[in-house]
């Protein structure tokens, strides 16, 4: 018996006798949970669990009934890892999430507008496209940079958004949109350009293409400016992708302040299609807390019945 089959087990042992007819098929397996949203863990996050394979963690986040995956790293693994893992997803109906595209966390690369910075995105853009392809994926992140300081907003605003649509030209052809990130300067990120969701939506519009959205990171416009599910609305038109992590300590819902159920609950009422990266930690380090985060994903996604 595997790992993954042996949590399944115990899982259901802990559930006493009574429960067993009712959660297992005729084939012997536990139907797996339905979410109504698609909620997409990352390697790493079940690996107690599953164990160190990436295909194994992918069947196990499918298992558990998540229809959704997404990796900051996939464009640097390698191809044929790539190309397994990918296989493994159209088998068993896991949606592509985001890979990062671009980020630069430590120079004013697009707000420059520099000809050499903008080349070198460009570049990576174009790079990413394989990638995408390859394994299936419609979104990619961007992070386009610090701020300058020796230019006015509005100028390194003009130039972002030349790069964005220079970009978007690229990506258009393919069906693929890039996602600008908004990240908070107060915890995790100061200095960089794109900080608030209003910002993002003003740059969304003024790229205007289907290939240039917003992905809207609660955890870090919880910190950023709150006021988390208006700022939702008003940016709704522009928003492709969402990411979660509790404040503080970017964990799993039900760990910090922030009222998961009511947000995906509005964010279902939209008819929200795409997928929720669950880009954050476990609060505890172990197969149990793996559970947890299986547990509290349960719980905030329950808003139908209230």
């Amino acid at each position: 018996m595997n790992r993954r089959n042996f949590t399944q087990s115990a899982f259901l042992a802990g559930l006493g006798l009574s429960a067993a007819p009712s959660l297992y098929a005729q084939s012997g397996v536990v139907a797996p949970h339905k979410y109504n949203l698609n909620y997409a863990p990352h390697l790493g996050m079940f690996r107690h669990s599953a164990g160190d394979d990436p295909i194994d963690q992918l069947n196990f986040m499918a298992d558990q009934g998540f229809a959704a995956f997404e990796d900051n790293n996939m464009n640097t693994r390698p191809i044929a890892l790539q190309e397994k893992m990918a296989a493994t997803m159209r088998k068993r109906n896991l949606t592509m999430g985001v890979f990062v595209a671009y980020k630069d966390f430590k120079k004013p690369t697009l707000t420059s507008g520099k000809a050499d910075d903008r080349t070198a995105f460009l570049e990576e853009i174009k790079a990413s496209i394989p990638v995408a392809k390859r394994v299936n994926a419609k979104w990619m992140t961007v992070v386009p940079g610090t701020v300058d300081l020796k230019l006015v907003e509005d100028y390194q605003t003009a130039n972002v958004v030349e790069s964005l649509k220079q970009a978007a030209a690229l990506l258009e052809p393919h069906d693929i949109v890039m996602v600008l990130e908004p990240l908070n300067w107060y915890r995790n990120h100061a200095g960089l350009f794109l900080k608030e969701s209003p910002q993002a939506f003003q740059i969304c519009k003024a790229v205007n293409s289907p290939s240039c959205k917003i992905l809207f990171d609660i955890y870090h416009q919880q910190i950023q400016e709150g006021n988390l599910i208006p700022n939702i609305e008003k940016c709704w038109d522009e928003i492709a992708y969402f990411q979660i992590g509790d404040n503080p300590g970017r964990k799993e819902p039900t760990t910090g302040e922030i009222n998961y159920k009511n947000i995906f609950k509005y964010i279902h009422s939209r008819g929200f299609k795409g997928v929720l990266g669950m880009e954050h930690g476990n609060s505890r380090p172990d197969e149990a807390g793996e559970m947890a985060v299986i547990d509290a994903y349960k719980q905030v996604d329950n808003f139908l019945s209230e």
